[in-house]
């Protein structure tokens, strides 16, 4: 089973209303979150982990997560409400606002932390839930317990604009957490936010000579590729019409961690050794998965049908 560990809260998307005023239309999301949508949606043993609310808001998130058959026995509900985000779109490209002050996601600690089963494999992390203590803390502490023993990746899908004010303390999460983690995953704007100018797969190996196994590097539009010591491979996105980007990184996430499960692949052991194969089934479905996304609104991961 896959644990994906993070936010969970309410995006606030634009719309247009019947009477054509500008409006904004609740739906559940946050980026690990839709990563743990999206596993389940694509068959994959999903279960998710994160601070969630007793409000009305907090039932849509919890409902939502059954619904996409990802298990919800590690939520640690509380009466603290749920962080709400609201996004403006450009061109397709979102940008958010956030509001997380004494959230129930925000306000998670250590007192929570779920104890585990062998069935959980794997742990994924990533998203703004690695900005703001004591949330941050909380997962991180997490993933330190964990990764001795079991598979984790970390994506940490950086949005500058919240980090403000932050930004040395979350760098220093950040190079912490990727140490840890058998797998990482990057936009190519992340990493060169982490690693400054140049080469992709240079860059790339930078990251892993920290101590990961293997990057997953997404290229917008372009594709995507799998970097290790010794691989760099390189998967085309599939062309299709944008409606916007809502979800697209998290949904590439999930097929990645998808066909590394039906791989039999997410053990420490056999992450360590990819095959070529096995990396280009990795990004295939992610990068298909994630072209699905993006054809339509929101944070709408596919099914496995769908695909």
């Amino acid at each position: 089973m896959i644990l994906s560990c993070g936010e969970a809260l309410i995006d606030m998307l634009p719309r247009t209303s019947t009477e054509g005023e500008a409006c904004f239309a609740p739906y559940a999301g946050g980026a690990v979150f839709n990563t743990a949508i999206a596993l389940g949606r694509l068959g994959a043993p999903s279960a998710f982990f994160s601070g969630v609310s007793n409000d009305m808001l907090g039932e849509i998130l919890a409902d939502t997560l059954t619904a996409s058959k990802v298990y919800t026995r590690y939520l640690a509900r509380s009466d603290r409400p749920t962080t709400v985000a609201f996004v403006k779109l450009v061109n397709g490209q979102a940008t958010y606002a956030f509001y997380d002050e004494a959230t129930a996601g925000r306000m998670l600690s250590e007192a929570d932390l779920p104890t585990l089963p062998a069935e959980v494999d794997t742990l994924f992390f990533g998203g703004i839930s690695l900005v703001n203590d004591p949330a941050a803390s909380t997962y991180e502490a997490l993933q330190a317990r964990e990764a001795p023993t079991r598979v984790t990746m970390i994506d940490p899908n950086i949005r500058p604009g919240f980090i403000a004010g932050k930004e040395a303390e979350y760098r220093a999460r950040i190079e912490r957490m990727v140490a840890r983690a058998d797998i990482v995953k990057l936009s190519d704007e992340d990493l060169h936010w982490l690693e400054g100018q140049g080469d992709l797969t240079a860059l790339a190996r930078s990251i892993l000579a920290r101590g990961p196994k293997v990057a997953f590097i997404t290229e917008g539009a372009k594709g995507a590729r799998a970097v290790t010591a010794t691989q760099d491979i390189f998967v085309a996105s599939q062309r299709v019409t944008v409606v916007d980007t809502v979800g697209a990184g998290d949904t590439f996430n999930a097929g990645v961690l998808c066909a590394l499960h039906q791989a039999g692949a997410l053990s420490k052991a056999a992450v360590a050794g990819l095959s070529d194969a096995t990396l280009t089934a990795a990004l295939t479905l992610g990068t298909r998965a994630a072209a699905v996304t993006v054809s339509r609104a929101g944070a709408n991961p596919p099914w496995a049908h769908e695909l």
